[in-house]
């Protein structure tokens, strides 16, 4: 897959591309966990999702923070790095002007820059959030959640604890006019060591039954709210 070097608020960035066959295709991008911790685009489970939807026929783009790899910039507790990620969107609209919906996947540190990403950006449509971290993160910010999503996490997470995520997906579930999908694996824990393939699976079946139409509100819901 190409390497790319695109420009970043706070200099070049460095990210791995796919571009679809098909101009019009959706955009997916993958954020990866917290840069102080070894997160980078590199780890396992960001490149298992950006080939989740290479293999679908996205345009995928998954790419590292700034202050990472070849990426130019410092470490900026959130605010910086969800620059970087509109301006990684931004970069792959501009060759793609003809794709109309976009998707945006973040693990842990990653799954609250998606989230706020999805916030600012009403052409994402769906969004996978694997092991957030409410405990950790303010996701008071999503007043309302604007798109239907997966939350997955571990049963055994230490780093988000479960109960901290149920809180969060309870919250989200009584917004109306989306559909949150909430899936936990067995005996997992953040970095889902040993457990990789049950988490891929229940990614690739939720993106499957969203492509496929499902997993979203009526239509009647959608025009009450």
């Amino acid at each position: 897959m190409p390497e790319i070097i695109f420009n970043g608020p706070a200099g070049r960035l460095e990210g791995r591309y796919q571009p679809s066959k098909q101009k019009n295709a959706p955009i997916a991008i993958v954020l990866h966990p917290h840069p102080q911790f070894g997160g980078t685009m590199n780890n396992q489970i960001v490149y298992q999702l950006f080939y989740m939807f290479q293999k679908r026929g996205f345009t995928t783009l998954r790419f590292n923070f700034r202050g990472i790899g070849r990426s130019q910039g410092e470490f900026d507790h959130g605010a910086g790095e969800l620059s970087d990620a509109a301006s990684a969107l931004d970069w792959v609209q501009s060759l793609h002007p003809d794709s109309k919906s976009c998707w945006v996947a973040g693990y842990s540190f990653g799954a609250w820059i998606g989230m706020q990403l999805l916030m600012r950006r009403p052409e994402i449509e769906g969004f996978m959030s694997i092991a957030p971290q409410p405990n950790t993160y303010d996701f008071s910010f999503l007043a309302p959640c604007p798109s239907s999503g997966l939350i997955i996490n571990g049963e055994a997470d230490k780093v988000a604890p479960e109960k901290d995520v149920n809180g969060l997906v309870e919250k989200l579930k009584a917004q109306k006019g989306i559909l949150i999908t909430h899936k936990t694996v067995p005996g997992a824990n953040h970095f889902f060591n040993g457990q990789t393939e049950t988490l891929m699976a229940e990614c690739e079946d939720y993106l499957d039954r969203r492509l496929a139409g499902e997993l979203t509100p009526e239509p009647a819901a959608k025009r009450i709210r």
